[in-house]
């Protein structure tokens, strides 16, 4: 995670302040977060809309490929917890290094905007850096700022442990909630090439 003595660094710019049809904001407003002069490589937070004034949330992150009821199951059991829920959206080529390089289906503003349409979501934003920042370090200088109070994720998930040591260091709970079975995009993508 670094030297905790280190300074922490924070930028915030508007990215863009585009009005979408019916005047719908559609903007994207960058925070970037990092460890001055640290170990740590910078991985920034571009939000969709405006950032949500908001206390306390629940934090989810992941691709968010394509839509499906697993996900919108997932993040109702989270907004059900009572938190403000933030969603974080790996962008292209970040889900690009992890997944292959067929995907994403949809680019990072597309997934964004339509989890952003969801009722149970609060706010949502677009998590952009190096594609080796991927440890549960980043993550926590990355999330610190939003101030959670809790980090879910579902049963299975390959980072499950390194989340729960992420919510530890903020001091927030670790949420693990139930999978869909038989729900994933990568289960839909490998049953429509058959």
């Amino acid at each position: 995670m670094g030297d905790p003595s280190r300074r922490r660094d924070s930028a915030c710019s508007i990215i863009g302040d585009r009005r979408g049809e019916g005047g719908r904001h559609d903007g994207l407003v960058r925070r970037t977060y990092g460890v001055s002069g640290g170990t740590v490589e910078d991985l920034s937070i571009e939000w969709y809309g405006r950032r949500p004034r908001v206390s306390g949330p629940a934090v989810v992150t992941g691709a968010f490929d394509l839509l499906h009821v697993g996900h919108v199951r997932f993040l109702t059991q989270v907004r059900e917890r009572g938190r403000p829920l933030l969603v974080g959206v790996e962008d292209d080529a970040r889900v690009r290094s992890w997944k292959g390089p067929t995907r994403p289906i949809n680019p990072a503003e597309e997934r964004a905007e339509v989890l952003a349409a969801l009722r149970a979501v609060d706010g949502v934003f677009i998590i952009s850096g190096p594609v080796s920042s991927e440890t549960w370090e980043h993550y926590v200088e990355l999330l610190r700022p939003l101030r959670p109070a809790a980090l879910a994720y579902t049963e299975g998930d390959p980072y499950a442990a390194e989340k729960r040591r992420g919510a530890e260091a903020l001091g927030a709970e670790s949420w693990q909630l139930t999978l869909t079975q038989g729900r994933s995009t990568t289960a839909f993508l490998e049953a429509l090439s058959h």
